[in-house]
């Protein structure tokens, strides 16, 4: 809940209201998972809210560690349906990976993600309780900001956030909110494929920084690879992002570019790539494909990446090459899954005979 919806249960609970920065700092300060342990609430307010609210987390259906230090979370929510979550350490910071639905709206065609179908959109408690959870795992309630693990937030993980957009802005605004959690805006990374219309409205509300699923240079490519470009093609997704609320050379767009070998990687490629950016306050992230079971796709040869990085590093661009992260248990970028499925309508019952 945000601090609106506690205002009005405390009220009903006439608890004065002080009460709900007491709450809400053991929530998201503290890390409680029992109203038990929120000793300067009263002990009939903790009883109340007991006996109406859960502080549960995410069940852990499955955790895997990678051998470069990735973890990955199979999470399992109270209705049986299930997301994917990562984190990523690295020397100065750690940057944990967070889903925005359980499937995919979109289909686009390098990801392990898009061959599940949308099962369902996460609501703000499952989306947030990623973040939890992840700090319940890391020790990390208790550490003073310059030794804390999680450092940053990318909404990168399963789903599109744009077409889910009311949940994962509540959210996003709990987990920036200063008196709790308290991870900077400039901390927090959201991807999208392009869902035009919602690109605005994003940084006008949150402000976070934007990160675009470009991954080809031409509208008939990708048409094919990622297909919302049928319904906003490139030259309507480059300009949304021109107009991105307070983006500037200091704070850029991140443009994600997958490396398919013989599809999207030749240099011509890469000097359509820095044309079509002319004018955008902008980075590039080279991703090397991270294959999958079944996966129509091979990565591009090392060779093909660094010529494409040079070209496009030569034009002013910044463009590190991703390293992967957590190939080995499939928990790289594009490699999420999980084995939810839509549950399917119920036939109706055939006619009785009068």
């Amino acid at each position: 809940m945000d601090r609106d919806s506690l205002h009005a249960i405390l009220a009903g609970l006439d608890a004065p209201a002080f009460r709900v920065g007491q709450l809400w700092r053991w929530l998201y300060v503290r890390g409680a998972t029992s109203f038990d342990q929120m000793t300067d609430l009263g002990k009939p307010l903790r009883a109340a809210l007991a006996d109406r609210f859960a502080l549960d987390r995410p069940a852990v259906a499955r955790q895997q560690n990678s051998v470069d230090g990735t973890r990955k979370w199979l999470l399992r929510f109270t209705d049986g349906q299930a997301a994917e979550s990562v984190f990523i350490p690295e020397e100065d910071r750690g940057t944990l990976c967070i889903s925005s639905q359980v499937g995919c709206t979109l289909t686009c065609r390098f990801c392990h993600t898009g061959t599940q179908r949308l099962v369902r959109n996460l609501d703000p408690a499952e989306t947030v309780g990623q973040v939890l959870l992840a700090r319940d795992a890391l020790d990390d309630w208790q550490r003073s900001d310059d030794r804390r693990q999680l450092t940053n937030i990318v909404l990168m993980g399963m789903g599109e956030p744009l077409y889910n957009f009311d949940n994962v802005s509540q959210a996003v605004r709990i987990l920036m909110d200063g008196d709790g959690i308290a991870i900077s805006r400039r901390r927090i990374t959201l991807s999208t494929a392009g869902v035009v219309p919602m690109i605005r409205r994003c940084g006008a509300e949150l402000g976070v920084n934007l990160a675009i699923s470009l991954h080809a240079v031409t509208d008939d490519l990708r048409d094919r690879i990622v297909p919302i470009n049928r319904k906003y093609p490139i030259a309507e997704l480059l300009d949304a992002c021109r107009d991105y609320p307070g983006v500037n050379n200091a704070r850029r767009i991140t443009f994600e570019y997958v490396m398919l070998r013989d599809v999207n990687d030749t240099p011509a490629d890469a000097r359509e790539l820095v044309r079509l950016l002319q004018g955008i306050p902008a980075k590039l992230n080279l991703i090397p494909f991270n294959a999958w079971p079944g996966a129509p796709f091979e990565c591009s040869t090392d060779a093909a990446i660094d010529r494409f990085a040079d070209i496009v590093m030569r034009a002013g661009y910044a463009s590190p090459i991703r390293t992967p992260r957590g190939r080995d248990i499939l928990a790289a970028c594009g490699q999420l899954k999980s084995d939810s499925q839509r549950p399917r309508a119920a036939r109706p019952a055939p006619a009785t005979a009068a």
